[in-house]
């Protein structure tokens, strides 16, 4: 048993005003935050209207951790709306013995733990069991965050939304047993070349960021189309009122009102932050159209070329 299994930090439960992030436990009926439990029959790829929801199962052995960030910002709003349905399972929940053990030494030595792959079977089974044999409803694609997987990327997010339900598995330690990589995991995603302590947090960024692609979610319907890595670009600079603050104004032609000047502008600006902060995304992008490259020509003289 490792130490953190001995000693499992006993994380307080966040306000969460959304009671949508169900914790899914031993007794029915019991939420972890003050709020009570709000019951949901699954939601999947319905919901009323146009839009569409997504179920986003995810496995922790910190729950608490992962629910009250869910219940915030673009995923609470997503689910307040009815878009969204977050379902955060405690992965010792499906351990055996009084422990409730989730991991265990490393067969060959070696430092660590691993996390076992019982507890992890038996929960994405248990999880996936409504749609075993429902021709109407595939499996779902099972995610498994870790370092040596598939980097994360903004059309891979898009490619998530198209969904109707995820299954998030947060390793810890060393990592999972292989096992359940080579048996039920079907995508594994990293967030870069760097190590954190659990999966946890990468498995919230995926949720954001796919959430937030949602119909309906976002105010604007053109907002998810206009962000950075959309189109392969970064961004192009945002400014606000006031239009001159500290003897740093905003350009004029975004005080100008006339938007054919404004949207090449922005595209020019896009294409320049691009090509100087990312190369390798500006090496995708080339050879550039006679267009885009007139627009550049234009950003790096910050001229205004004349509307159509």
């Amino acid at each position: 048993m490792s130490e953190e299994e001995e000693a499992t930090p006993a994380w307080p439960s966040p306000p969460n005003p959304l009671p949508h992030a169900v914790v899914e436990g031993e007794k029915e009926g019991t939420a972890l935050s003050d709020t009570p439990r709000r019951r949901r029959s699954p939601i999947i790829g319905g919901g009323g209207g146009q839009n569409r929801s997504l179920r986003v199962d995810i496995v922790t052995i910190f729950p608490e951790m992962v629910s009250g960030a869910a219940g915030f910002s673009i995923a609470g709003r997503a689910q307040a709306a009815g878009l969204l349905d977050v379902r955060v399972h405690n992965l010792r929940d499906y351990a055996a013995g009084k422990h409730r053990v989730t991991d265990d030494y490393p067969f060959g030595g070696g430092a660590g733990m691993v996390m076992k792959p019982e507890p992890l079977f038996a929960a994405v089974e248990a999880i996936t069991a409504a749609d075993a044999g429902a021709e109407s409803s595939p499996p779902p694609p099972v995610l498994y965050m870790a370092p040596d997987g598939e980097p994360f990327t903004q059309a891979m997010a898009q490619e998530l939304a198209a969904f109707p339900r995820l299954v998030i598995l947060c390793g810890h330690y060393e990592g999972m047993d292989e096992r359940v990589r080579q048996a039920l995991v079907t995508r594994e995603i990293s967030l870069g070349d760097y190590v954190l302590t659990g999966g946890e947090l990468p498995a919230l960024v995926v949720l954001d960021a796919v959430a937030r692609l949602l119909p309906g979610v976002l105010g604007n319907e053109a907002s998810p189309h206009e962000e950075s890595f959309s189109e392969g670009l970064l961004e192009y600079p945002h400014y606000t009122r006031p239009a001159l603050f500290r003897e740093m104004a905003v350009p004029p032609v975004l005080l100008s009102g006339h938007h054919a000047h404004i949207e090449k502008w922005r595209r020019g600006q896009a294409l320049r932050r691009t090509r100087d902060r990312r190369p390798d995304l500006w090496e995708k992008l080339l050879p550039l159209s006679p267009a885009d490259q007139k627009l550049l020509d234009a950003a790096d003289r910050e001229e205004i070329l004349p509307g159509e």
